[in-house]
């Protein structure tokens, strides 16, 4: 079990930036009620001096509102802070989207008049707009470790992640990294990130992203070292 000191305090922020550091979640390698044990200890979003807690509060923010989080995790405990409830786990956004779109739909109809066919048409886009929303946010995801290799020992390794975390698209959010020594002064880059299955493919970014200019300036090849489903 995870255990970390207040989150109000300087020094409870610093231990979790640490713990972070090489960790893409609180526990384990998918998001689970650790994470938002740890999420709802923070009273306000981190500042962009502790670099790995901000990247890792924006991701599980963007989790909730995607789909929510259901796994168990392992166990973590905050000072001060409450055990995680079946409600905080729960994704609100989602079922307040759908009750406005339905409430929206509810006062354009009108009771004391025949329906014409501008609202008649307006009334289908919108059924449709809700119901492709509530399918997009029903998507799978999936965890991935990928492994980035360099030319050679003379690649600024530092530029390489940075042009791979620049590949930004709906349904991808890049996680925890480290430098891995391959041998002869070579390191290659493993980093983790979050997919959203039916937005973004793996395969597809290796292939027309990651491997192609200007990328390619840095990235020699790429390797998915594991592949989970959330």
């Amino acid at each position: 079990m995870v255990a970390f000191p207040n989150l109000s305090s300087d020094a409870g922020l610093k231990k979790l930036d640490e713990h972070l550091l090489t960790r893409s979640y609180i526990t384990g390698y998918q998001a689970s009620k650790d994470d938002i044990t740890v999420f709802t200890a923070l009273s306000k979003p981190p500042t962009s001096e502790y670099v790995n807690v901000s990247r890792w509060f924006h991701h599980i923010d963007a989790l909730l509102r995607i789909s929510g989080v259901s796994a168990e995790g392992s166990g973590v405990v905050v000072e001060g802070q409450s055990p995680i409830t079946e409600e905080a786990v729960a994704t609100p956004p989602a079922a307040e989207s759908k009750a406005a779109a339905e409430e929206e739909d509810d006062d354009d109809v009108d009771l004391f008049g025949e329906e014409t066919e501008e609202e008649k048409k307006a009334a289908e886009e919108r059924a449709a707009s809700v119901k492709a929303s509530t399918k997009k946010k029903e998507s799978g995801k999936s965890s991935v470790l990928i492994d980035i290799k360099p030319w050679d020992d003379e690649t600024d390794m530092k530029k390489l992640e940075e042009a791979v975390r620049s590949i930004q698209m709906e349904g991808l959010f890049w996680g925890a990294s480290k430098l891995v020594p391959v041998g002869y002064g070579i390191k290659k880059l493993q980093i983790m990130c979050t997919i959203v299955d039916d937005l973004v493919s793996i395969d597809t970014m290796i292939e027309e992203q990651l491997t192609v200019e200007p990328i390619n300036e840095y990235v020699q090849s790429c390797d998915i070292v594991a592949f989970n489903k959330i």
